[in-house]
């Protein structure tokens, strides 16, 4: 009560509010206009607008915007590479003052371990991270992850401060055809929010998961996709990740009227992007450049997020609200000059006051020593399934190919554009390792791999050449995970990546430079993708159309099956 009365009173000015920004102007999200006058601020509460007030402390932001924090609706802290930790010490200081995490990266390595991971870090960064309970451990029948999550496991990590709900439901077959492992989950979490991902789903498909409880999607990659999924009460996420990019398609939809109802997300972004084009700052900039006016896409970027997933305590300059606050130069530009999350000055003394926890997941690459003659292919007719890459999307082609086989053996062509892919298990389960081939690397020479492979993280591996595959691969078993590119049988660059075979003990700041260092030694080996590691992250994950692979083989997503 005590807290309560002392916010009343520094709301009506009879006491000094702890914090004032003075000098700025408020940009409301309700109409559009601007409002002048201080704000005031009572411990993580703001507590007054629009008026002067006395304060304990001041801060100066005469000339600039102020804006709510921006709230990433669904991403995978995993996928920037780095820990909780500095995945916080990057993406807030650009105004991201909540993240919407699910850590199913790291549970299909290591379980509830890392789901708990997580909860502990969220309650020690300087920015609100909020922990979604992952509803898809594996995502499929068809690999093999290092766990296995039920309802009754996800039952023992409900209840923390962080939670919102169940995570994205990727196995949308799962729904519509009843599944009933599938249907304990939903059942656990019904009345609650649950977050979608349905690629291409209409009409009686859609429907039916929807009427699951489902209520958000990041997976439109069309407008009208988007707007089917609109018009059938879901909230759509706009993505613009470091390999799925829908921003351009989608932000034709973005209207004053459809903002309350669309929001922003990254899913997966790493340091090196985030270092060189942004993060949720970056889709801001774009939206209003590309002719998305300001309150929509600021709108979205805050309030409509905080609407879709229940937090009504943020997304907007106004009393009583949290005070998540971004302070610009200007709209258009959303370049971030001050940053608050909950009421704390974003900056070098915020960071160094946290709580660091212990990583997990140390020692989780387990697999088999691999050699050359474990990527050659045992088909025997010379018709071959391709996976097409689109660059841009995690949505693939399913391709058809002639192949010759030479020699008991179908070999890469390079001329042709047409390279090995194979998927090693590495949870030391069963050793399985399968072999297909993939267009749009332009690979000439060489392999790359990783232990990033979505979502079951076993090593993932592209080449030309079946010895350097085979350095690659192993070369993952003795750094504990990570990105390798290999050339004649020499380590042209890597970056370790300990934690789970997911991320970096390392500062984002050298993990982006690593990145750099990977992305040119891809580019000597010919690699044309901007994003070449991602990019094969998400050539193993089969609930994305069309064609995918596994260590348990090529997988015809549209049919959900594997390729005999």
């Amino acid at each position: 009560m005590a807290d309560l009365e002392t916010r009343i009173a520094q709301g009506r000015g009879d006491d000094p509010a702890d914090l004032v920004l003075r000098g700025g102007r408020i940009f409301d999200l309700m109409t559009g206009g601007y409002i002048d006058g201080d704000v005031a601020i009572c411990g993580d509460t703001i507590v007054g607008i629009g008026a002067q007030y006395e304060a304990e402390q001041v801060l100066d932001v005469s000339g600039l915007t102020l804006v709510p924090g921006f709230i990433d609706t669904h991403l995978h802290i995993e996928s920037s590479l780095v820990t909780p930790f500095e995945f916080d010490r990057c993406v807030a200081p650009r105004g991201v003052t909540t993240a919407i995490c699910d850590p199913h990266e790291i549970a299909n390595v290591i379980g509830l371990d890392g789901i708990r991971y997580f909860q502990v870090a969220s309650e020690n960064t300087v920015m609100d991270v909020r922990v979604q309970l992952s509803s898809c451990v594996p995502s499929t029948h068809m690999e093999t992850a290092g766990a296995e999550l039920l309802a009754a496991d996800l039952a023992q990590v409900m209840g923390h401060p962080s939670a919102i709900g169940l995570a994205e439901v990727m196995n949308y077959p799962g729904v519509i055809h009843r599944d009933p492992a599938m249907m304990d989950k939903l059942a656990l979490f019904a009345g609650g929010h649950m977050d979608g991902h349905c690629p291409l789903l209409s009409g009686k498909d859609l429907n039916a998961y929807v009427s699951a409880g489902i209520r958000t999607e990041h997976e439109a990659t069309s407008a009208e996709e988007a707007l089917e999924k609109l018009q059938k009460g879901m909230r759509v996420l706009i993505r613009e990740g470091s390999v799925s990019k829908d921003l351009e398609a989608l932000q034709p939809l973005l209207t004053d009227v459809t903002a309350p109802y669309m929001c922003l997300c990254t899913d997966d972004r790493n340091p090196l992007d985030i270092d060189e084009h942004g993060h949720l700052d970056y889709m801001i900039r774009t939206l209003i450049a590309r002719g998305s006016s300001p309150l929509a896409v600021y709108r979205a970027a805050s309030l409509s997020a905080a609407e879709a997933f229940g937090l009504k305590d943020r997304g907007q300059i106004a009393p009583g609200k949290r005070a998540d606050i971004v302070a610009l130069g200007a709209l258009e530009a959303c370049d971030a000059q001050l940053v608050l999350c909950g009421g704390v000055q974003v900056g070098e003394a915020a960071f160094s006051a946290r709580r660091i926890i212990d990583p997990v997941g140390r020692g989780s690459v387990k697999a088999p020593t691999v050699s050359a003659s474990d990527f050659r292919s045992s088909a025997n007719r010379s018709q071959t399934d391709v996976i097409g890459i689109l660059e841009g999307k995690i949505l693939t082609e399913h391709l058809t190919e002639v192949i010759p086989i030479v020699d008991g053996d179908k070999r890469p062509d390079v001329a042709r554009d047409l390279i090995r892919i194979a998927v090693v298990e590495r949870h030391g389960k069963n050793g399985n390792i399968a072999t297909g081939f993939v267009r749009g690397f332009g690979l000439q020479a060489g392999a790359i791999a990783s232990t990033v492979c979505h979502d079951h993280h076993n090593i993932a591996c592209v080449g030309a050449d079946y010895d350097d595959m085979a350095v690659a691969a192993n070369r993952l078993s003795q750094i504990e995970g990570g990105f390798v590119v290999v050339k004649d049988g020499e380590v042209l660059a890597e970056l370790a990546l300990p934690v789970a075979g997911l991320m970096s003990l390392a500062s984002f700041e050298e993990v982006r430079d690593r990145l750099v260092d990977l992305r040119d030694a891809a580019r000597s080996l010919g690699v044309t993708l901007e994003e070449p590691f991602l990019q094969l992250a998400f050539l193993a994950l089969p609930v994305i159309p069309s064609l995918k692979i596994t260590d348990r083989g090529m997988v015809d997503v549209m049919k959900f099956e594997i390729i005999s």
